[in-house]
């Protein structure tokens, strides 16, 4: 178990259908001890089930775009586990109007809410966690992003800026927090299926474009995609540090 004895914070979890949980379920598979985050502490009683198979695992209420919610977590954490190993970015919000209007009528409000969300908060978690010696030596941060960062996808909007401002941000932490040792990458994942595709207009034709177009011809599964993300954290990617590893069935090297 490549995990075996390590602590991974899992940041986002939302529902059984999210990479989140995937990535839960991949990581206590391979030993793993874990703790998470949710946003609302209205959806303590449901998060709480959704975690129950991962055995001594805990939820935390955090938002992420507000550093008091950082710094209290970390202050939570550090009490109940330590120091911890990992921590896995899976936080993205844009407004809905935002991916169902054409790009160019973005306003500057929702600019602003997506950049901040889905990309600063992988920055402000890594200063606190730094700040607040909340990683064990050699922790891994890994994000998580998707295609539409370097290529125009319909209907992912300002929600691909901000994965490339993320991307971006991946590149810069990991040459400041790689002279402690740490690492901080990013896994893109295939079109899924989950409560934030939702949200993007058209969103089936993606899956049935990536089944037809990619290399292995099928879609990713959470699983999939959470088993690179352990891959990740783990001491096996230990010479691996400011990359996009993508996990989508190889449909990001087709040219048409």
């Amino acid at each position: 178990m490549i995990l075996k004895d390590k602590t991974i914070l899992i940041m986002g979890i939302r529902n059984k259908w999210s990479i989140a949980y995937g990535t839960a379920k991949a990581a206590y598979e391979q030993g793993a001890k874990l703790c998470f985050t949710f946003m609302g502490e209205d959806n303590r009683s449901k998060i709480e089930d959704l975690i129950s198979e991962f055995k001594g695992s805990k939820a935390y209420a955090c938002d992420a775009s507000l550093d008091n919610d950082i710094e209290a977590l970390f202050t939570k954490i550090k009490a109940d586990y330590g120091k911890i190993d990992g921590i896995v970015h899976c936080i993205a919000h844009a407004f809905t109007e935002d991916l169902h209007n054409d790009f160019i009528e973005t306003s500057k409000d929702g600019f602003s809410h997506a950049n901040d969300v889905s990309a600063y908060t992988m920055v402000a978690v890594a200063r606190y966690a730094r700040d607040m010696e909340i990683l064990n030596e050699n922790a891994s941060l890994v994000a998580l992003t998707y295609h539409g960062s370097t290529k125009v996808l319909p209907g992912y909007n300002v929600m691909g800026v901000a994965k490339a401002a993320l991307e971006c941000s991946v590149r810069y932490l990991a040459e400041n927090l790689g002279r402690t040792g740490i690492r901080v990458n990013a896994i893109s994942a295939g079109p899924i299926k989950t409560l934030s595709s939702k949200g993007i207009k058209d969103f089936n034709s993606i899956l049935t474009v990536v089944e037809e177009k990619a290399p292995l011809h099928r879609n990713v599964t959470t699983e999939q995609v959470g088993n690179s993300v352990v891959f990740m954290l783990s001491n096996m990617s230990d010479a691996i540090t400011g990359q996009i590893i993508y996990a989508d069935s190889g449909y990001n090297i087709m040219g048409i």
